[in-house]
């Protein structure tokens, strides 16, 4: 299933979201940009290498610490080509506006930032021994994707389900659409040792549930609202 719209209006513009996106274009221009010669060492130097990551440095400085944690929030914004980025974009449109809504823009942002690292942390703590760079947005949309379904369940999406050469239109809870999401990634991520066709799945189901369970306390204190029925 491929989500094409929610009908769940927000009250204010998405700034943040907007935000977003443009640095994500702009990193990702910028990968295009490079050499094969400069691009490998680019995406290993600020991707998350699980190895390196994991590795106790020759000395310890606040420098340094700052240094080996950067790739927790840079890794985020870079992308394995058009397919990659577009479809991170894309679910990011879709979903970040209602949760940027309900957070507020700064909030939202050190939210979607928390659940992108914490999606990582996880996926470099099941792997540890990974030389394979960690790269996307996948694990902070996810923990959009894990608020949104615990602030707007019974909001409706439109999903396209290809069906051979017929593609087929379908408006369905949000509910069911994120679940059967999150039940694929348990599924790639149980099924697979590492990684299965270069997709972390283990971050994206960190990165929903950490979104899931944090939803509530980011928003404690804040009017929930909740649209229902088509």
């Amino acid at each position: 299933m491929i989500p094409i719209r929610d009908d769940n209006p927000t009250r204010r513009p998405a700034i943040t979201v907007a935000v977003l996106m443009l640095v994500n274009l702009t990193a990702f221009l910028y990968e295009l940009s490079l050499p094969p010669a400069l691009l490998k060492p680019f995406v290993f130097t600020y991707g998350l290498v699980p190895v390196e990551f994991w590795r106790l440095p020759d000395t310890l400085s606040v420098r340094i610490v700052l240094w080996r944690l950067t790739p927790l929030i840079t890794y985020q914004f870079l992308h394995g080509g058009w397919f990659h980025f577009l479809g991170n974009m894309w679910v990011l449109w879709i979903f970040g506006d209602n949760i940027e809504d309900r957070l507020g823009h700064i909030r939202f942002l050190l939210f979607y930032l928390f659940c992108g690292a914490t999606g990582a942390l996880v996926h470099a703590g099941i792997h540890p021994g990974s030389p394979l760079p960690t790269i996307g947005a996948s694990g902070a949309i996810a923990g959009v994707m894990g608020a949104y379904f615990m602030l707007f369940p019974a909001a409706w999406i439109t999903v396209l389900v290809p069906i051979l050469f017929f593609p087929l239109l379908l408006r369905i809870p949000a509910f069911v659409f994120l679940l059967f999401w999150i039940l694929l990634q348990f599924v790639g991520a149980y099924g697979a040792p590492g990684m299965t066709g270069g997709i972390a799945f283990w971050a994206h189901v960190a990165g929903f549930l950490t979104g899931m369970f944090c939803i509530r306390r980011w928003t404690r204190g804040r009017r929930m609202r909740v649209r229902v029925g088509p």
